[in-house]
């Protein structure tokens, strides 16, 4: 018989295995499309693995995820700029925390096209709560005064539609497949 303390460390090295293969997909797919503006897989990857692994690990997988994408960025290291590391950080842990607090909502009923398209809204909304936090934080790094930061924000929102379009393709269009052929974790 196996004792009790010997199965939850299996327990939990079998999370911690998850948790890195999520990671290891998240920052992966960070570097693939690193050099295509606005145009990722790295939020989409967390938030499924807030769905997989619960808040907690999921939240985990959010922050390392982000923490080495940023850390080694072909474009330039993000720590260099430390305001947008701890904004691109917080981001991601609400991501799959989101995603974590959906976790029954996604497995709880067919995919609908109702279904599908308010998760393509919250995979928008997250992409905004990401952009913005990380938009604003810059200008602080970089010494900029408060009343430039309509002008900081607005400039960049080009790109943040772009990224939140994208983002609402990829929760709409690839997630309600991802979710409805991998089976719910116990």
């Amino acid at each position: 018989m196996e004792h009790t303390s010997v199965r939850n460390r299996q327990t939990a090295t079998i999370e911690l295995a998850k948790a890195a293969m999520f990671t290891s997909a998240a920052v992966g797919a960070g570097f693939a499309l690193a050099y295509v503006p606005n145009i990722e897989l790295i939020t989409a990857i967390v938030f499924a693995a807030g769905v997989y692994l619960g808040l907690s690990w999921g939240s985990v997988v959010g922050a390392v995820s982000m923490l080495i994408f940023s850390g080694v960025n072909p474009m330039g290291s993000g720590f260099i700029n430390p305001p947008l590391v701890i904004a691109q950080v917080i981001s991601m842990v609400l991501i799959a925390a989101t995603g974590g607090l959906l976790r029954s909502w996604i497995f709880s009923a067919k995919w609908t096209k109702l279904k599908i398209v308010f998760l393509g809204i919250i995979g928008g909304l997250l992409t905004f709560i990401y952009d913005s936090l990380t938009t604003l934080s810059t200008p602080f790094a970089m010494g900029f005064e408060e009343k430039n930061l309509l002008a900081m924000y607005l400039a960049g929102i080009g790109f943040t539609i772009l990224h939140q379009i994208s983002n609402i393709a990829v929760f709409s269009l690839i997630l309600p497949g991802l979710f409805s052929r991998v089976r719910k974790p116990s």
